[in-house]
């Protein structure tokens, strides 16, 4: 179901998802499992980001994992967790030389208003950074 891909220039590993997958252990879990992979993605991200030398991909998934829990209670730091991971993913796709498939405000807003679906698509483009950029 997932298969673990080296990050270049970083000791760390990402994860290639299944994207149907990630969103089923959500609903079968009642959201926990969407809290963990939200940490993960960003994690990646930062590390992509680290190994290409720039901090625009983040630096601290607890940060982000810390806004879209606690911080959507006031709603506005969840709202602007979702839109900045969803500009990491943009600068990540940047960074292995990829043209992003979608622009952060229309990922946000489809992660936003149907979270499947935009869970989805984000799942779905990070799998392809990650595959880039470890060929």
């Amino acid at each position: 179901m997932a298969e673990n891909v080296q990050i270049a220039g970083s000791g760390e590993d990402g994860r290639v998802r299944n994207p149907l997958g990630v969103i089923g252990l959500t609903l079968i879990t009642l959201g926990i499992y969407g809290i963990v992979w939200y940490y993960k993605v960003n994690k990646e991200l930062a590390a992509i980001g680290r190994a290409k030398g720039t901090e625009e991909a983040g630096t601290n998934p607890v940060t982000s994992v810390l806004a879209v829990t606690l911080g959507a209670l006031v709603i506005v730091p969840a709202v602007v967790s979702m839109f900045r991971t969803w500009k990491r993913l943009n600068v990540a796709e940047g960074l292995v030389g990829r043209e992003p498939d979608m622009s952060a405000p229309v990922g946000f807003v489809l992660m936003f208003l149907l979270g499947p679906v935009g869970t989805y698509f984000f799942q779905r483009n990070l799998n392809r950074v990650l595959q880039a950029q470890a060929a």
